[in-house]
């Protein structure tokens, strides 16, 4: 994950991967996470030769990622590991800058000349599922021993078409609602097991806690919100409300309600009473130095703000403030185009295969939630800090609509938000200004 300024991200790819929560985009303190040169290759991240024990050469093949910094450095230790237990495959990777990853995945799929296996998010396959750039993964997958009933059911579900999977899932990631336990103390809203005392789950019981916070330390936010990339922080709360970005079948907008208008007015009120800073456009920053009490910040935080004991923060699902505990969650996923062999699938699969099953360990490392149940469920998995939380917290994810048209979409909705926070047009307004803007989306 990479930090990068909060500046508005205007284009629909940057603001996707904002809401995917990796590559490039929001909330991301992990300084060690810098993205790597554009367009850099890696070498095989083993020293094994391209040959397999019986003297016939191992199948390469090429994998394509996003992934830098402190997510890079666990997917090289995948691959080596990978590498380095068989003599059949050998995987070299490719790693892009994320801001122009999705228009080089692109143009590789249509040109059939790219990747044999490559990482996107659950939020982006609809339109390669839809041109048919890329393959169903279950006869893969039995081929090669993979079980797809490891996989988190919901994981399955979001790359699931006409009742094909179109990928393995590597993961779910979200956010939590962290907390920074010494700032609470002082506010005695903290419990003697370390938890919030967080009053009541209301829009209304929760700026009562606030507002504690605000009167008891003063010179701290109460409340760190992501204005920067405001559509995180309303859709979760959207979504908790039981709120729909489309309507069953996508074809119309169904986000101009009072459900949507009742989560803006509570932000509203949020930055009103200076609970939170509207123009802090390090939100992520102000919490993990301390100057804030609460953030909904994405389990890709974790190494920084769980794995330095100094900073004394804890983390728990999202309260349900709006009813329920649904929230936002995009995904981590491998895919194969159509375009590559036979031969090369099934050597995908195998390296899918290992990824799932003995690299999920690795990857739960770096904050995500193993897709892979078996990895969730092992004690390696669950003695990592605050794991059980992110466990519970997985349960009641939300994933984006399977539409072609959603980062278009979500562009949209993120340039809306923008403009109703910072005030150029009022909350019924700008809903209506967004389901306006997103039929026309969906009409073309």
């Amino acid at each position: 994950m990479k930090k990068k300024s909060a500046t508005l991200l205007t284009t629909g790819m940057a603001l996707t991967l904002a809401l995917a929560g990796c590559g490039n985009g929001s909330n991301n303190n992990n300084a060690a996470s810098s993205a790597p040169a554009s367009g850099s290759a890696s070498a095989p991240a083993s020293s094994q030769a391209a040959s397999t024990g019986n003297g016939g050469s191992a199948v390469e093949i090429t994998f394509w990622n996003m992934f830098g910094g402190g997510e890079g450095d666990f997917v090289d230790q995948i691959i080596k590991g990978f590498n380095d237990s068989q003599k059949e495959v050998v995987v070299k990777q490719l790693r892009l800058e994320s801001n122009e990853y999705y228009a080089k995945l692109g143009t590789a799929l249509s040109s059939g000349k790219g990747p044999d296996v490559a990482v996107a998010h659950v939020d982006r396959i609809s339109p390669f599922v839809k041109a048919k750039q890329i393959v169903p993964v279950d006869d893969l997958a039995s081929k090669v021993g993979l079980d797809l009933s490891q996989i988190t059911a919901s994981n399955l579900q979001s790359v699931t078409y006409d009742g094909k999977p179109y990928a393995v899932p590597l993961d779910t990631h979200f956010h939590m609602f962290y907390y920074n336990k010494d700032l609470l103390k002082k506010a005695d809203l903290l419990n003697e097991d370390g938890t919030p005392k967080l009053g009541e789950m209301t829009p209304e019981g929760f700026e009562k806690t606030l507002a504690q916070i605000q009167s008891k330390v003063p010179d701290i936010q109460a409340l760190a919100v992501n204005t920067p990339y405001f559509q995180e922080p309303f859709l979760n709360l959207y979504y908790e409300a039981g709120g729909d970005i489309l309507n069953a079948d996508m074809t119309k907008a169904a986000i101009n309600n009072d459900k949507a208008l009742s989560v803006l007015k509570f932000y509203m009120d949020v930055y009103k009473n200076k609970y939170a800073d509207l123009n802090d456009k390090n939100p992520w920053d102000s919490f993990s130095n301390g100057k804030a009490a609460f953030w909904f910040g994405g389990v890709w935080e974790a190494g920084v703000l769980l794995g330095d004991a100094s900073k004394n923060i804890g983390a728990m699902p999202l309260p349900p403030i709006f009813g329920s505990q649904t929230h936002w969650a995009s995904s981590h996923l491998l895919v194969v185009p159509s375009y590559v062999s036979a031969e090369k699938q099934e050597a995908s699969a195998k390296f899918m295969k290992y990824f799932s099953e003995v690299g999920g360990s690795t990857w739960g490392k770096a904050g995500h939630v193993p897709a892979n149940a078996n990895v969730t469920a092992s004690d390696e998995y669950k003695s990592l800090p605050y794991r059980d939380q992110f466990i519970e917290a997985q349960k009641t994810v939300k994933f984006a609509p399977q539409t072609d048209k959603y980062t278009t979409i979500v562009t949209t909705i993120a340039e809306s938000l923008q403009n109703i926070i910072f005030g150029s047009e009022s909350p019924e307004d700008g809903l209506k200004d967004m389901e306006k803007q997103i039929n026309e989306v969906l009409d073309n």
